[in-house]
C-alpha cells in the first residue's frame, strides 16, 4: 500500500525496505542490527557476569551525576509543550482527519494507556517511595542506591518535622509519577499518531522527523532513529519486568515460602513471559485490551480494599493535601540549578526521567495505535491530566496508609523492610492480609504480562518498518528477548543494573524527543494551513 500525503514523501511505501526471510517480514537493516546487538548483549552479559555487574554499578552514577541537567531540561520542555498544545489552535486538529472517530471507548482507552504506562512501577513504588522520602526528611535513611540523606532543606522541611516530612514525601512521589512522565508519553504518542493517521506515514519513530530531515528520514538517519527506539524500549521494559519479578517473588516468599534465588527469578520471568506470549498471539483487541481491562479491575479492587481497611478519612484528606503540595513544590522540584539535595535529584529524579524517556517509544506507539479519532486537545488532556490524578490517588492511598503506620509506634518493621517487601509488610497490619497480598501478586503478574505483550507489539511494528500486521512469529521473538534481557540484568547486578540500563538508553533518546517537539509543531502548523 502506498501512502498518500501532501508532501514529497508520498512515494514512500510502508514496508518497501522490508525483506521476507523464513516467513518473517522484517525491516532491513533495523531488525538485523537491533536483534543481533541485543542477542550479543545477552550472551556477553551471561559469559562475563562479574564484569557486567561492575560496569552497571559504575554506569548509573556516572550518567546521573554528569547529565542530570539534560534530563531535567528536556522533561520540563515536554510539560510546557504539552500544555501549550492544549490551549493552542492546534488543539482542534483531529487525529485521523475530520471524519475520524475513536476506535475504543473512554473506559477501554484509559485502561490500556494506564496499564501500559506505569502499572508495575506504581505497584512496586506505591508504598516504598513515600516511605523512603519520609525517612530521608526525618533523618532516618543514609545516602545510598535506594535512599537519601537529610538534604530536603531547599524544599522547606526541617529534619524531625513529621508533618512537613510527610507532605514533602507525597509531593516528591507524585512529582515522579505526575505531569512530567505523562508529558513524555504524550509528546511521543501524539507525534506518532499525527504523522501516521493524518500524514499517511508508517507508524514508526523515523516518520515523525520528516519535517526536519526530509527524505533523509528514509535512509541511514532513519535507521539510526528506529534502532535507538528499539534499544530504549526493550531496556526500559526490562527494567519494569525485573522490578515486577522481584516484587512478585518477594510476595510468593512472604505468603508461601517460595525461596528467593536466582533460579526462581529465572523460572518466574520465564513463566510470566509464557503468559505474555499467549496474549501476544491473541493480538491487540483480544489479548492486550482484555488483559488491560482485567488489570484495571484488579487495581481498583486492591485500592478500594486498602482504602476501606486503612485509615480512610486520613487517606482521602491526604489525597487532596498531596495534590496541593505537589502543585506548590512543582517549580522547586523541576529546577536543577543550585540544588543541594543532589542525592535526591540524581538518585531519584534523574533515574525516573531516564526511565520514562526509555519507555516512551513503547508507551507512545502503543497509545498512538489506540488513539485514532481523538482531537489533539482531548488527547493531551486525557493522556496528561487524568493519569496524573489517578496516579496521585494510588500513591495517596498506599503511600498515605504506609506513612500513617510509619509515623506511629508500630511502623519500624515496614520502615526497615526491603523495597520489594514493603507493600506486603503494609498488608500485614490489616485484616484480610492473605487476600490483599495475593491480589497484589496477581496484579504485579498481570501488569508484567500487559507490559511485555504491549512492548512486543510496538517493537515488532518498529522493526517491520511501520507495519502493524507483521507475522506473529516476530512478536513472539521480541517477547522472548524481553524476558531474556530482564533475566540477564537481574543476574548481572540486580536493581542497580536494571536502572543503569534504563538511564543509558534514555540519555540519547532525550535529545531525540526534544527534536521531536520541533517536528510535531512544524507538522501541526502545516496541517492547520491545510497543506
Amino acid at each position: 500500500m502506498t501512502t498518500e500525503t501532501n508532501e514529497s514523501e508520498a512515494d514512500y511505501e510502508i514496508g518497501q525496505d522490508n525483506i521476507q526471510v523464513m516467513g518473517l517480514d522484517v525491516h532491513n537493516p533495523v531488525f538485523a542490527i537491533s536483534a543481533l546487538t541485543i542477542v550479543a548483549f545477552v550472551i556477553l552479559s551471561l559469559v562475563f557476569k562479574d564484569q557486567a555487574a561492575a560496569f552497571f554499578g559504575w554506569l548509573r552514577p556516572a550518567l546521573t551525576s554528569k547529565f542530570d541537567w539534560v534530563f531535567m531540561i528536556s522533561t520540563n520542555i515536554f510539560v510546557l509543550f504539552s500544555l501549550f498544545l492544549v490551549v493552542s489552535p492546534y488543539g482542534k486538529i483531529r487525529l485521523g482527519g475530520d471524519d475520524a472517530r475513536p476506535d475504543f471507548s473512554y473506559a477501554g482507552w484509559f485502561a490500556m494507556l494506564f496499564a501500559a504506562g506505569m502499572g508495575i512501577g506504581l505497584v512496586f513504588w506505591g508504598v516504598a517511595e513515600p516511605i523512603s522520602h519520609y525517612g530521608a526528611a526525618m533523618g532516618g535513611i543514609a545516602a545510598g542506591e535506594d535512599g537519601l540523606r537529610t538534604d530536603w532543606a531547599p524544599l522547606g522541611a526541617a529534619a524531625g518535622d513529621e508533618a512537613g516530612a510527610r507532605k514533602l514525601a507525597m509531593a516528591a512521589t507524585i512529582f515522579h509519577w505526575g505531569l512530567h512522565p505523562w508529558a513524555v508519553y504524550a509528546v511521543v504518542a501524539l507525534a506518532l499518531a499525527f504523522f501516521s493517521f493524518n500524514r499517511g506515514l508508517p507508524l514508526t519513530m523515523r516518520s515523525v522527523f520528516y519535517p526536519l530531515f526530509g527524505n533523509a528520514t528514509w535512509g541511514v538517519l532513519g535507521h539510526i532513529i528506529d534502532v535507538l527506539a528499539v534499544f530504549a524500549t526493550i531496556f526500559g521494559l526490562a527494567t519494569s519486568l525485573g522490578l515486577g519479578a522481584t516484587q512478585a517473588l518477594a510476595g510468593l516468599n512472604y505468603l508461601f515460602g517460595v525461596p528467593v534465588t536466582d533460579s526462581m527469578k529465572v523460572l518466574l520471568i520465564a513463566a510470566i513471559t509464557l503468559f505474555a506470549l499467549i496474549s501476544v498471539v491473541a493480538g491487540l483487541e483480544k489479548g492486550v485490551k482484555r488483559l488491560s481491562e482485567a488489570n484495571m479491575i484488579l487495581a481498583a479492587a486492591l485500592l478500594l480494599l486498602v482504602l476501606i481497611v486503612g485509615p480512610t478519612v486520613a487517606i482521602l484528606t491526604g489525597f487532596f493535601t498531596s495534590l496541593v503540595e505537589y502543585a506548590v513544590h512543582l517549580p522547586q522540584l523541576s529546577n536543577w540549578v543550585g540544588r543541594e539535595d543532589t542525592s535526591f535529584l540524581q538518585g531519584w529524579t534523574t533515574f525516573y526521567w531516564a526511565w520514562w524517556i526509555s519507555w516512551s517509544p513503547f508507551v507512545g506507539m502503543f497509545i498512538a495505535r489506540i488513539s485514532r479519532g481523538r482531537t489533539v486537545r482531548e488527547f493531551v488532556i486525557c493522556v496528561l491530566l487524568i493519569p496524573t490524578v489517578v496516579g496521585a490517588l494510588w500513591m495517596s492511598v498506599f503511600g498515605g496508609a504506609a506513612l500513617d503506620l510509619v509515623a506511629g509506634e508500630t511502623g519500624q518493621a515496614l520502615q526497615d523492610a526491603a523495597l520489594e517487601l514493603k507493600m506486603f509488610k503494609l498488608f500485614e497490619t490489616y485484616p484480610l492480609t492473605g487476600i490483599l497480598s495475593f491480589v497484589g501478586i496477581i496484579l504485579v503478574v498481570v501488569f508484567f504480562v500487559t507490559s511485555s505483550d504491549s512492548g512486543s507489539l510496538v517493537i515488532d511494528t518498529i522493526t517491520a518498518g511501520g507495519k502493524t500486521d507483521a507475522p506473529t512469529a516476530q512478536r513472539v521473538f521480541w517477547c522472548i528477548l524481553e524476558g531474556a534481557i530482564a533475566i540477564v540484568l537481574l543476574l548481572g547486578g540486580g536493581l542497580g543494573a536494571l536502572q543503569a540500563a534504563a538511564i543509558a538508553t534514555g540519555f540519547p533518546f532525550a535529545i531525540v524527543l526534544v527534536l521531536m517537539c520541533v517536528s510535531v509543531l512544524m507538522g501541526l502548523a502545516r496541517e492547520k494551513r491545510g497543506n
